[in-house]
């Protein structure tokens, strides 16, 4: 398994035991109406709540965790690289990994939380269904 590192502070201390990196549509471009830096792009997601890092508080995270009983999907966004949506399957699994039905439920969970977007690609995944 590829390690993704975690931004932000997750709710919950369980291990990532699957993930997926989805492409996100460019932002549309800024029109400047004055000189300067043009402000960090929005989240693409209305759900995701800004998720701050505590050793670099320059740093616009944003990230959404959902319950789903004995696992936790986690959504994060980082202003810094806005093309990338990362999704991160967390269990209470210390030593083996996610079963397949497991993991079949992780990818319905982040196509149904990605739907206001529409579908996204794959730029990357562990595991793949």
């Amino acid at each position: 398994m590829v390690p993704v590192p975690s931004l932000g502070t997750s709710r919950s201390h369980w291990p990532v035991v699957a993930w997926i990196r989805l492409r996100v549509p460019p932002p549309p471009p800024v029109i400047m109406l004055t000189p300067g830096i043009p402000p960090p792009p929005n989240p693409p997601l209305e759900i995701l709540e800004p998720n701050p890092v505590r050793t670099d508080p320059r740093k616009r995270v944003y990230s959404y965790e959902e319950d789903l009983g004995e696992s936790v999907v986690r959504l994060v966004w980082d202003a810094d690289d806005p093309e990338v949506l990362e999704a991160e399957y967390r269990q209470p699994t210390y030593d083996r990994r996610a079963s397949k039905s497991d993991v079949v439920a992780f990818w319905a969970a982040v196509k149904r939380l990605v739907a206001p977007i529409g579908p996204l690609p794959v730029d990357g995944a562990d595991p793949r269904p």
